[in-house]
C-alpha cells in the first residue's frame, strides 16, 4: 500500500511539473514540444483549441491502440498520468511568470518537463503517445527510453517548422534535449557509480592493496583467454566516481599490463553502498 502511495504521488507531482513546463515556458515563449502535447500545442497556435482537451483525447485514441501492448500496470498507471496531466494543464493555464529571458525559459522548460516525465516513468507509467512506442521500443528493441522518447519527440517539432518558424524550433530542440538528459537521470538513479573490471597475472596484489587502501570489496571471476584457452581470474570492484584515480595509481603500481575496463553504474544496492531494503 505504501508503495502504490508513493507511486500515486510521483504520478501526480510529475504530472503537475509537466503542466508547468507547458503552461509557464513553454507556450507563453511560443515554443514548440514533441510527442501528443507537441501536436497540441501546434493547433493551440493555429486554433487556440485547449491543450488540455486535446492531449486527453489524442492520448486516449492511443492508449486505446496500444493497451494490448503494455502491462496492466503500466496501462493504469498511465491513465492515471494522463488524466492528471490533463487536469493541470486546465487548472496552470492562466499562471504566468515574470521572464521575457527565451534561453533561460528553455532551460526551465526542459528541466520541468523532462523531471516530470522522468518520475512518471520510473514508478512504472508512461505519459501516453510517444512515451508509449517509446516504452514499447525499449521492450522489443531495447532502446533507451530517454532517447527513444527524444527520437519520436524530434519528428514532431521538427513538423512545427511551419507553425513557429526555425529559430523557435531550434529553442524546441534544446528544451527536448534537456528535459532528455533530466529525464535520463531521474530514470536512470540518483546514485552513479563505477564498475571496474580487472584482467591482471598479479590480480591478487592488485586485491589486497584495494581491500587495504580502499577498503572496498574485490569479486573474483574464474574466466580463461579464448584464443590462449589459459585461465585467467577476473577482478570486480564497484567504486565511486571519485575513487577511479586511486584505483588506477594501484593497478598501475602494480601491472602497468593490466586490462581495465570501467562502467557507468546506478543505483548500486548492497554491503557498503544502499541497503536494499530501503
Amino acid at each position: 500500500m505504501k508503495k502504490r502511495l508513493f507511486d500515486m504521488l510521483m504520478l501526480l507531482v510529475g504530472a503537475f511539473l509537466f503542466a508547468l513546463a507547458v503552461n509557464l515556458f513553454i507556450i507563453p515563449n511560443d515554443f514548440g514540444e514533441g510527442g501528443v502535447t507537441g501536436i497540441s500545442i501546434i493547433l493551440y497556435y493555429l486554433l487556440k483549441w485547449s491543450p488540455a482537451l486535446v492531449s486527453i483525447v489524442i492520448n486516449g485514441i492511443l492508449l486505446i491502440i496500444g493497451y494490448k501492448l503494455l502491462d496492466k500496470k503500466t496501462t493504469v498507471y498511465t491513465i492515471i498520468a494522463v488524466g492528471f496531466n490533463s487536469l493541470f494543464l486546465h487548472l496552470t493555464e492562466h499562471w504566468e511568470i515574470s521572464s521575457s529571458e527565451p534561453v533561460i525559459n528553455a532551460i526551465f522548460a526542459g528541466l520541468l518537463a523532462g523531471v516530470g516525465i522522468g518520475l512518471i516513468i520510473r514508478v512504472g507509467g508512461t505519459t501516453a503517445g510517444t512515451a508509449i512506442l517509446a516504452r514499447l521500443a525499449n521492450k522489443y528493441w531495447d532502446w533507451n527510453i530517454s532517447y527513444a522518447l527524444l527520437f519520436f519527440d524530434l519528428i514532431v517539432a521538427g513538423l512545427s517548422i511551419f507553425v513557429i518558424g526555425i529559430e523557435k524550433v531550434m529553442f524546441t530542440v534544446v528544451i527536448l534535449y534537456i528535459g532528455t538528459k533530466a529525464m535520463e537521470f531521474i530514470i536512470e538513479g540518483l546514485n552513479p557509480k563505477k564498475a571496474v573490471t580487472i584482467i591482471s597475472t598479479h590480480h591478487d596484489r592488485i586485491a589486497v592493496r584495494v581491500t587495504e587502501v580502499m577498503d572496498r570489496g574485490v569479486t573474483v571471476l574464474r574466466g580463461y583467454g579464448y584464443y590462449t584457452g589459459q585461465p585467467k581470474d577476473v577482478l570486480y570492484i564497484v567504486i565511486s566516481k571519485q575513487e577511479v584515480s586511486m584505483l588506477k595509481k594501484i593497478v598501475r603500481a602494480e601491472d602497468k599490463n593490466a586490462f581495465v575496463t570501467i562502467h557507468d553504474v546506478r543505483d548500486v544496492f548492497g554491503e557498503g553502498f544502499i541497503d536494499i531494503s530501503k
